[in-house]
């Protein structure tokens, strides 16, 4: 892993001698170490990692690129590190902290004649890091996607009538598990019949029929990096407007996917799936946004949506994942994960995309 500490530490800006992260996601980010609370304190010349007892050992393991310190009295070793740092102002994370956590902080910072600053701008210079990813992370990302694509080839083997969303939803988890995935990207959605109108529904005891959609929003994650991949399949013979609902998404996820490249912004993508579900007939029936970006959290910047103006940029990994949903008959939702490239795009999914009839 490239020493991103040393990558943060040269964007500080000159009224700010370090960085104080205490976010877990970012914490893994920057030091490659997992846990539920830590201190990580950036400044311009190393990086220290404060972690109790219950971290300590593996910390001094596992971390990469900061000097692990076992704190007690989380104050008194802050105000240790300011002090041999001759440290005079950090900037906080500023999502990171509620209001008294960085008034707790703040005073620490005061008692070792340092301040702090509170704003958004340390959040959007790790932003600015994150949302390129590199070729690991990458790769990460295409290792849970290949469990993800080889969960749902097994699952749908099992559908048969008086199958539940639940069930298949359980069976789609423990097939990820099985197969070396740390855990699942989110609370994995598997709907059928009439409830696939709802774009983020809640598996439950419904159980499939002849003749219904079923969508499988589904994801698992590897080293901490997500998937995320949506398929609608048909149990039997679909009719003839769950096929025209079916057509209409599958195109207008290819248009998205065309217009993809190094320079589109973000609502124009949108723009090429949206327009052509609203020319088709489905005015409105397309609420949510094309897509987002993916990494170590499973919705991250980009958002690909009508009201982004940003510009994509080569090494982004967003999701193409426009629908269609009509309340109390169907929905349809096509998503792949994808790499924007200075042409195109690296599409993570090697899944068909031809309606598959069980």
């Amino acid at each position: 892993m490239e020493n991103r500490i040393a990558t943060l530490a040269s964007l500080l800006p000159e009224e700010a001698d370090a960085a104080l992260i205490i976010s877990e996601v970012n914490r893994r980010y920057f030091t490659n170490f997992v846990s539920s609370l830590g201190y990580l304190l950036v400044t311009r010349n190393g990086a220290f990692l404060l972690v109790d007892s219950r971290y300590d050992e593996a910390a001094r393991l596992l971390a990469l690129d900061c000097t692990v310190l076992l704190f007690r009295n989380l104050s008194e070793t802050l105000q240790d590190v300011i002090t041999q740092q001759k440290l005079t102002c950090v900037l906080l994370e500023g999502s990171a902290f509620t209001l008294n956590e960085a008034e707790k902080i703040e005073g620490i910072f005061q008692k070792a004649g340092a301040s702090v600053i509170r704003s958004a701008l340390l959040d959007q210079l790790i932003g600015k890091m994150r949302i390129i990813k590199t070729s690991a992370e990458i790769e990460k990302m295409r290792s849970a996607q290949r469990l993800t694509e080889q969960a749902f080839t097994e699952t749908i083997q099992l559908i048969k009538e008086g199958v539940t969303e639940r069930e298949l939803a359980l069976e789609l988890e423990f097939r990820m598990r099985r197969a070396g995935a740390d855990g699942v990207s989110f609370d994995l959605i598997v709907l059928t019949g009439a409830h696939t109108s709802m774009p983020h529904g809640v598996p439950g005891y419904t159980p499939v029929q002849y003749g219904d959609f079923i969508l499988f929003d589904i994801g698992a994650t590897a080293d901490g990096y997500h998937s995320d991949m949506t398929r609608t399949v048909a149990y039997g013979k679909p009719d003839n407007v769950q096929k025209r609902v079916y057509r209409t998404v599958q195109t207008a996820q290819q248009l998205a996917l065309d217009a993809l490249h190094e320079g589109v912004s973000c609502h124009e993508a949108d723009a090429a799936a949206r327009s052509f579900i609203d020319a088709a007939g489905f005015d409105g029936k397309f609420g949510h946004s094309t897509g987002h970006g993916v990494g170590l959290e499973i919705h991250e910047a980009p958002s690909v949506s009508p009201r982004n103006d940003f510009v994509l940029r080569s090494g982004m990994v967003v999701t193409v994942e426009p629908g269609i949903y009509l309340p109390g008959k169907c929905g349809v939702r096509i998503e792949d994960m994808v790499v924007v490239t200075a042409d195109g795009y690296i599409n993570l999914a090697a899944l068909s995309k031809d309606l598959i009839e069980l």
